[in-house]
C-alpha cells in the first residue's frame, strides 16, 4: 500500500474498499461483524422492526405484484436474511431482495438475494431501500484549522501521519458554510481557533441522493450514528474500530474508518428525522421487562420475554443504539408518515 500524501477521503477509499486489501474487500474477511456490533447483530429483534417497516410500505403501495427491500452496506447478509426470516409467508414471496455490498458474496446465503457492488439503476425499484450504518463509511475529506484559524484539508499517510494541505475552496467551502456550526469556513463571522477539526459531508449528501433515486415509490432509510447543525463536536469524530475496540483511525487496511454522519445535510425536503428509539418503539420494539407472575406460570416463556427484553433495551438505549439518526425519505407521497414521525427535516 502506497504510503504518499493524500486526503483523507483517498486514503479511506483505498483502506477501505481497495481490491483485496480492504478492510471490507479483502478475501475472507470476518466482516463487519467480527469487528463491532451495529444494530443488526445485537439483536433478531432488529430484522423484525425491519420486516414490520416493509409490510407497512408494502400495503402503502397497494400491495404490488414485486416489493423491493434494498439493503445497502448489506454487510455478509445479516439483515436480509433475519428480514426474510420474519416476514409472512405470503409478503415474502412478493419480496425481491437486494444486498448492495462493495464485497464478494459469502457461501451459504440465501438464493433469492440478488448481490451487486451498485446499487440498483435509478426509479427501478419499489418498495424499502434500507441503509444500516452505510454513510458513516463513506469516505469524507477532513479538515481542521491552522494557526491562522484558516480550514485546510488533512493530508495523511498509510501509517497515519498527518500533515495540513491546501485551504479549503469550492463546494467543500461552501458545505462547511451552510452545515458546520461553530462556523469554520473561510470567511466565517468570528473565525475559529487552530486545532478546530471537521468532516466535510459533501460525498454522503450525493451517495444518499443517489440511493433515495433508485426507488420508483417507496421509502428510503438511513439508520447511522450522527450529529446535527449547531451541536457538531470541535475536533470531528474521525476514528477506528478493530476487534471489537476502538484505535486510532490508520488508513492501511488494518481497522475500520468511520465519523459520524450530518443526517440534516443529507436529508431532502420531505425527509423526517427522528431517534432509532422512536423509531423501534412505532415498530413495535419494547424494552419494558415481562411481568414476574410469568415466571410462575410460563418460566421458559419469562426467560425469553426477559432476554428480548434485555435486546430491546440495548437496541432503544438513549445513550447507546437509541440515540443513532433514523433519516427517512419517502418517494411518492405514499409511504409519508409511516411511523407517525413528525421530526423536522
Amino acid at each position: 500500500m502506497t504510503n504518499e500524501w493524500c486526503g483523507w477521503r483517498e486514503a479511506t477509499e483505498r483502506a477501505l474498499y481497495g481490491p483485496d486489501s480492504g478492510f471490507y474487500t479483502r478475501p475472507g474477511g470476518p466482516g463487519p461483524a467480527g469487528h463491532f456490533r451495529t444494530s443488526v447483530h445485537v439483536s433478531p429483534l432488529y430484522a423484525g422492526a425491519v420486516a414490520t417497516l416493509l409490510g407497512r410500505v408494502d400495503a402503502a403501495l397497494g400491495h404490488p405484484d414485486e416489493l423491493a427491500l434494498v439493503d445497502v452496506g448489506a454487510g455478509r447478509g445479516e439483515l436480509l436474511t433475519g428480514v426474510l426470516a420474519a416476514l409472512p409467508a405470503k409478503l415474502s414471496a412478493r419480496v425481491r431482495p437486494y444486498a448492495v455490498e462493495r464485497a464478494a458474496r459469502p457461501q451459504g446465503l440465501d438464493p433469492r438475494i440478488d448481490w451487486r457492488g451498485e446499487l440498483p439503476a435509478p426509479g427501478s425499484v419499489t418498495g424499502l431501500l434500507f441503509a444500516n450504518e452505510w454513510l458513516d463509511n463513506v469516505p469524507v475529506e477532513v479538515v481542521e484549522t491552522d494557526d491562522d484559524g484558516v480550514p485546510r484539508r488533512v493530508l495523511v499517510r498509510a501509517d497515519g501521519t498527518e500533515r495540513l494541505g491546501g485551504p479549503v475552496d469550492g463546494a467543500d467551502a461552501e458545505w462547511l458554510r451552510r452545515w458546520w456550526t461553530p462556523p469554520l469556513a473561510p470567511g466565517a463571522t468570528g473565525g475559529a481557533s487552530p486545532g478546530v477539526r471537521a468532516e466535510i459531508g459533501r460525498p454522503r449528501d450525493e451517495a444518499w441522493a443517489r440511493a433515495v433515486r433508485t426507488l420508483r415509490a417507496g421509502l428510503a432509510v438511513a439508520a447511522d450514528y450522527a450529529h446535527e447543525r449547531g451541536g457538531r463536536p470541535l475536533f470531528g469524530t474521525l476514528t477506528g474500530f478493530r476487534d471489537g475496540r476502538e484505535v486510532r483511525p490508520v488508513p492501511d487496511g488494518s481497522c475500520d474508518i468511520t465519523a459520524h454522519v450530518a443526517l440534516d445535510a443529507c436529508a431532502g425536503p420531505s425527509a423526517e428525522r427522528l431517534p432509532q428509539r422512536e423509531a423501534l418503539h412505532a415498530l413495535g420494539v419494547d424494552g419494558r421487562r415481562p411481568p414476574l407472575t410469568l415466571a410462575a406460570t410460563d418460566p421458559a416463556g419469562y426467560v425469553r420475554a426477559l432476554s428480548a427484553a434485555g435486546s430491546a433495551a440495548e437496541l432503544t438505549d438513549p445513550a447507546g443504539l437509541g440515540g443513532f439518526g433514523w433519516l427517512l425519505e419517502p418517494v411518492g407521497g405514499a409511504c409519508a408518515g409511516l411511523l407517525g414521525a413528525g421530526g423536522a427535516a
